[in-house]
């Protein structure tokens, strides 16, 4: 697949407060994940480009929200890695914080792509951030990297397991297999990204017009 969806993706932004996100309308999709679950890598292999979410991990920025602007209004959006044990407390809280407000209270995000280590599916912060999205009645999808670390047969349990467990918890999403070594995965990603981006994108315009027909004048006799 040629991979035209980030042909025009550059960084447009990073923030630390809720107060300081982008106020103009647009289509965001949020990835998360726990720390060194590989998340940097799988929006590197799906950009096609090296080093490109490498901003996210300078020093002073670990802790933010940064955004790539994938042309006109559309938004991929670098969420903060949690669970590294290392980092102080108040951090930690501060990323609590910011993390779970932007995803149960930002109206333009369409949807958040969930990064976990396939080895390691569905621990107690993955089980958290699920819990926070799933008040939104957004759709999640998640991406179980790292698949040539196991065999296929492993590979195909662990897929099993985490959609029943999305299932069985009536949660609005869908996974699927993912190496960024391989690239596996890589174009049924990218056509779920897409998709999800023309979705939004006719819902911001339907909202566009609703508010422009509201701020017609209304015409006299």
């Amino acid at each position: 697949m040629t991979n035209v969806l980030f042909s025009k993706a550059e960084f447009y932004t990073t923030v630390n407060h809720l107060r300081d996100l982008p106020k103009e309308p647009g289509v965001e999709i949020a990835f998360a994940g726990r720390s060194n679950a590989g998340k940097s890598s799988a929006i590197n292999t799906l950009a096609g480009r090296g080093r490109f979410a490498f901003v996210s991990k300078t020093p002073g920025r670990t802790q933010h929200i940064n955004f790539f602007q994938l042309g006109t209004r559309r938004f991929i959006v670098d969420l903060p890695g949690y669970g590294y044990a290392k980092v102080p407390l108040a951090i930690r809280q501060h990323w609590t914080e910011l993390l779970s407000r932007y995803l149960q209270t930002r109206e333009t995000l369409f949807g958040m792509v969930l990064i976990m280590d396939i080895r390691h599916p569905i621990m107690p912060l993955d089980v958290q951030m699920l819990e926070w999205f799933a008040l939104t009645k957004k759709p999640v999808h998640i991406l179980l990297s790292k698949a040539d670390k196991i065999n296929r047969s492993k590979a195909a349990e662990t897929l099993r397991l985490v959609r029943n467990y999305l299932a069985a918890h009536q949660i609005a999403g869908s996974a699927q297999i993912f190496s960024s070594m391989t690239s596996e995965g890589k174009d049924e990603a990218i056509l779920l990204l897409a998709n999800w981006l023309e979705s939004g994108e006719q819902a911001l315009q339907m909202a566009d017009t609703e508010t422009g027909q509201k701020k017609s004048p209304v015409k006299g006799d």
